[in-house]
Formats: structure tokens, C-alpha cells, sequence
């Protein structure tokens, strides 16, 4: 019941987003010209506004966006074949190191920029840029701070024909002269990107709208089943096994509640592999490893139920060796995901993450009490066994009783 009451709170937690609220509506009309069509875009609060021109494809945009560091930078690109950073052509603006004035200058995105083999050096647009220019939202007197507007304007040529067109922007906290360095990478970092139609205004939303279903799902599946249920298959083997009312009992309950745990985080895997598979140029390293460590090691222990050895078996030792060390194993590579999944989808104060944190740790507390429990029963039997074997244990009994 608790568990059922969990998942109904964490998607309902999860399906909120407050940055989305927090989003400016966009402006058509600018100092210097007014524009057909404008949009908010998805992430940082950005926005664009553009004519489209069909008779010559000419693109005029406007884009805005605003600054999270003092010497920070704001960029917006196109990438000419598919939605992602990696072959992006970008106009980024920062301030001049020498002047402190805005500057506007041209950038590609290539593999090594991804791999931070180099620095992002200036170079010639192969896109065919007719004009652009960059100022500060509110003029010449307006400064540049945590949260500045700034306005890049562009007039681009585009091939006839075409007007579905991959924007890409971000923005980052320094520059290192005139090379930008890397961007954060949280969730709306990693997200900027939108397909657009800038004849009609549609934007391929289809890809967008099932990305985050999907990311809900993921993060809810595999927090019930690595997080919840596989810490309380192993909690039933561990102590239930030591009450002999229970008797057999603990040992259907621990496979049941594992093998449920098991196809749950399966179901979360495979959702997993499909995000990536949507999702490219975004790769969560340390969240993806963990994920294909714990996955294997969950099936491992589930095979090795085929390979149990009866009791009398002289290698049965060395089996319960095995699956004590991968289950535990397991279990933390299970929940320390959890929480790494909590910081990939943005959510390290949220809600959501409170409420995980807060089952967890009822089943520390529920651990640690029948560890002692345990300990104390453990002891007795020991004292009275000693006393047994000392010929003390029930002495006092024999001798009142003549």
C-alpha cells in the first residue's frame, strides 16, 4: 500500500515543473524591427521571433536569451542536419575581455568541441549569414549580470525548399578570451535544442512530448524496483529467515519480492535504453554505468537461482559466498543510481526526491532495529549455550525441584 502510494505521489511530483512556469512570454516587435511569428522555446527561459521570406528563403531571427554569469556567455545556432550540439553553427555573445562590450562571433560546433580536446575557437560560418548583430535587452545603458536579457539578431540565406531547421542554443558561466567554455550540464542544459517550421510556426513537438512520459516513467519504475522493493528482498532474507514461526515462508516472500523487483527495473532499463537512443549527444555517464552494472548483476543473481545447490552439496558455501556478495552488491549500485538518476532529471530538491529519501530511510531505521534485535537474540542463545555446556543453565530448576 505504502508503495502503491509512492509511485501515485512521485509522478504527480515528477509531472511538475516549476522552470516551466517561470518561462518569458515571447515578443514580436524589437527596437529595431517587428517580426511575423515568435515562440517561447522550451528551456532557460529563451525565446526566438523570426520572418520567413519563401520567395529568396531568407531568414530574419531574433533571438533572446539572458546570461547566468557576469562573464558568462549566451549562443544560438542552427545545425544544418539533425537536433543536437555536435554540428552546430552558433553566434555566441559575451563580453569583450578587453572592452567589456557585447561581441558577436561565429562558431562550429564540432566532434572535439564535445570531447574538450581544444578550445572553441572563432572561425567562418559555412551557413550563408548576411547580417547579425547582438545588444543588451534594454539598450545601451542596460549591464551585464546573473539574468541580463540579451537580443541576437541574424538574417540567414536557407536552402530553397527547407524550412524545417534544428535550433540549438545555451548558454555558459566564463570565457576564456574569445573561447566559450563549456556549458552546465543539467537537464534544460542538455535539452536545448527545437525543430521548427519557420513557414508554418509548427515545431516537431511529437519527439519532445514523449521524451518526458518517458523520463517520469524511468525515474518511477526503477526508484520502486533498484530503490524500494530489491533493499526489501534482501531486508526478508536477512531477518525473517531468523524467526521460526515464519518458517519456509521468508524464503517465497524474499524471490517473490526480488523477481518483482527484477522485471520492474528490466521494464525501467529498457525505457532507459530507449532515452538514450532519443536523446542524442546526451550521454549521463556515471548514470548509465551504474544503470548497466546493476542490471547485470540483477540478473545474475536471478540465474543463479537455476544453480542452487540443495543443502548437502559441498559447494552450497561457496553459492551463498556469491549471492550474498553480488545481492548486496546489488542493492547499493541500485540505490546509489537512484539518486544519480535524481540530479540527471533535475530533481535533486524536489519533492519527489524528499519522499524517496524518506522510504529509504524508514528501511534503514526498520534494518537497524532488527539488526539489534538480532544481536540481542544472538547473545542470549550464546550465554545460554555457554551456561549449558558449564552445566549451570537450568541447575537452579533441578535443584528446587528436589
Amino acid at each position: 500500500m505504502l508503495l502503491l502510494l509512492f509511485f501515485r505521489i512521485s509522478i504527480i511530483l515528477l509531472s511538475f515543473h516549476p522552470n516551466g512556469a517561470l518561462s518569458a512570454g515571447c515578443i514580436t516587435t524589437t527596437s529595431s524591427r517587428t517580426y511575423q511569428r515568435c515562440m517561447t522555446l522550451p528551456t532557460q527561459q529563451a525565446s526566438i521571433a523570426w520572418s520567413f521570406h519563401p520567395k529568396n528563403a531568407t531568414l530574419d531571427l531574433a533571438f533572446f536569451g539572458s546570461f547566468i554569469s557576469p562573464s558568462g556567455w549566451v549562443g544560438w545556432g542552427i545545425n544544418p542536419t539533425s537536433p543536437e550540439m555536435t554540428g552546430t553553427r552558433a553566434l555566441i555573445a559575451f563580453p569583450d575581455p578587453n572592452t567589456g562590450q557585447i561581441v558577436l562571433l561565429p562558431y562550429i560546433l564540432d566532434p572535439n568541441v564535445k570531447l574538450q580536446r581544444g578550445p572553441l575557437l572563432s572561425r567562418p560560418l559555412d551557413l550563408h549569414v548576411t547580417a547579425s548583430s547582438a545588444a543588451m535587452y534594454g539598450g545601451r545603458m542596460a549591464t551585464i549580470h546573473n539574468g541580463a536579457t540579451i537580443q541576437i539578431h541574424a538574417t540567414v540565406n536557407l536552402v530553397t525548399n527547407k524550412t524545417k531547421i534544428h535550433f540549438v542554443w545555451n548558454r555558459g558561466l566564463y570565457v576564456q578570451g574569445y573561447s566559450p567554455t563549456i556549458h552546465p550540464t543539467g537537464t534544460d542544459d542538455l535539452s536545448s535544442i527545437a525543430t521548427i517550421d519557420v513557414l508554418s510556426g509548427a515545431t516537431d513537438g511529437s519527439h519532445t512530448n514523449i521524451i518526458q512520459p518517458l523520463k517520469i516513467a524511468h525515474g518511477v519504475i526503477n526508484a520502486v524496483s533498484w530503490g524500494i522493493l530489491l533493499p526489501i528482498g534482501a531486508i526478508t532474507a536477512r531477518y525473517l529467515r531468523q524467526i521460526q514461526s515464519v518458517g519456509p515462508a521468508w524464503f517465497y516472500m524474499h524471490v517473490g519480492v526480488q523477481i518483482s523487483a527484477i522485471v520492474l527495473g528490466t521494464v525501467g532499463f529498457g525505457i532507459g535504453i530507449k532515452l538514450g537512443e532519443m536523446s542524442p549527444g546526451r550521454v549521463y555517464g556515471p548514470h548509465r554505468k551504474l544503470g548497466f552494472a546493476a542490471f547485470s548483476l540483477g540478473w545474475l543473481q536471478t540465474l543463479a537461482l537455476l544453480f542452487r545447490p540443495k543443502t548437502t552439496n559441498k559447494f552450497r558455501k561457496y553459492w551463498k559466498s556469491y549471492h550474498h556478495f553480488v545481492g548486496y552488491g546489488c542493492v547499493i549500485l541500485g540505490v546509489v543510481n537512484c539518486f544519480q538518476g535524481f540530479e540527471v532529471m533535475g530533481e535533486e530538491y524536489s519533492y519527489a526526491k524528499l519522499g524517496y529519501c524518506l522510504c529509504l530511510s524508514t528501511l534503514v531505521g526498520v534494518c537497524i532495529a532488527l539488526e539489534v534485535n538480532s544481536w540481542v537474540i544472538f547473545c542470549r542463545k550464546s550465554k545460554e549455550e555457554k551456561l549449558k555446556r558449564e552445566g549451570l543453565f537450568g541447575s537452579g530448576s533441578i535443584n528446587n525441584s528436589r
